[in-house]
């Protein structure tokens, strides 16, 4: 995932999260999610219902998609005759009074390129006209639509590598972009084939990773497919890279994957998986994330950590981070980030 740091990360907050914790229209079920509203900094909340009506506190250890790094109340700047803000207006806010609150949370260390993006559990409208003005600021794993993805663990302990399980496949997304979890069966732009950690040691500039990721992904990709010939299926090799300011908070993590050879500058789609069946089990760290995601009644957000929110043009192949000519032995190799 490829995104501009510029001053405040990106908030994750769209029309959707407006009814996070009220179970979307008033009715019989807000009874249900009240304990939510009472989650405190430290504590994760969970839900599986696209409205988000059954969200519940849960154990961080267990899947969850929104971990509490705050609250703030906002009554001073929204009195009581102030009417609903809009999505542009809420994004503000959130802006305003959940950025810090991230930032403190995980002193200082939140990867703006990472995994985790700041969102915002905010009051429906029958709420707000009854005087309800606190916030819920978290962190979430998030898709490149915003559906949420399930995580493990408090994002404070976690590595923030922005990275899948090996045999996921990612859709291949509007303008040339890299798009949420898909079943292999269904056209993806990418299949994941493994995870490469980078050793401690100070930042590798970008030629230097493509280097690394060339020589390691290469063994991968021959492991994963059991030495089936890429190039004459018309697939090549390919990987992300790690920023500079991801490096310096840990994320050490990059993908090595295989997408179809690209027509010119854009992305191709393909079907099927190209994993070796006779192949040792994967070995994956959030089984539920090597599915498609679940689609949503509404999306909930950008997923990237950029000042405007918009989705990034990291489907686009990176002219800086293209590899030397691939060996004869090798599978014809390029590179992207993600």
């Amino acid at each position: 995932m490829v995104g501009a740091f510029v001053g405040a990360f990106a908030l994750l907050m769209l029309s959707a999260f407006t009814s996070v914790l009220a179970g979307g229209p008033v009715g019989t079920k807000r009874e249900l999610v009240n304990a939510a509203y009472e989650a405190a900094a430290g504590e994760c909340l969970n839900w599986e219902k696209p409205d988000l009506s059954d969200a519940q506190k849960v154990d961080c250890s267990a899947a969850h998609k929104f971990e509490v790094t705050g609250t703030a109340d906002i009554t001073s700047a929204y009195p009581a005759e102030a009417p609903f803000p809009n999505a542009e207006a809420w994004e503000k806010i959130a802006q305003e009074n959940c950025t810090q609150a991230a930032t403190t949370y995980m002193s200082g260390k939140l990867d703006p390129q990472g995994k985790y993006g700041i969102s915002t559990l905010n009051p429906d409208e029958t709420r707000w006209a009854s005087g309800y003005r606190q916030l819920r600021c978290g962190l979430q794993v998030t898709a490149p639509s915003g559906a949420a993805l399930p995580s493990y663990g408090s994002a404070k302990t976690q590595d923030q590598s922005n990275v899948y399980d090996p045999g996921v496949c990612v859709a291949l997304g509007e303008n040339n972009t890299v798009g949420d979890p898909i079943e292999c069966a269904k056209p993806h732009a990418f299949e994941i084939i493994g995870v490469v950690q980078h050793p401690e040691g100070a930042y590798l500039p970008i030629e230097q990773q493509d280097a690394v990721m060339s020589e390691k992904c290469a063994e991968v990709a021959n492991e994963y497919t059991g030495g089936a010939d890429l190039k004459a299926k018309n697939l090549l090799v390919t990987w992300d890279t790690r920023a500079e300011e991801s490096w310096a908070v840990g994320s050490r993590k990059a993908n090595c994957k295989i997408g179809a050879v690209p027509q010119g500058e854009n992305l191709v789609a393909w079907e099927g998986s190209v994993r070796n069946p006779d192949g040792a089990p994967l070995t994956t760290s959030n089984p539920p994330q090597t599915t498609s995601v679940r689609p949503q009644d509404e999306p909930t957000g950008a997923p990237l950590h950029s000042e405007s929110g918009k989705p990034s043009e990291s489907g686009s192949p990176s002219e800086s981070s293209k590899p030397d000519k691939p060996s004869s032995s090798s599978p014809t190799t390029t590179t992207e980030n993600r």
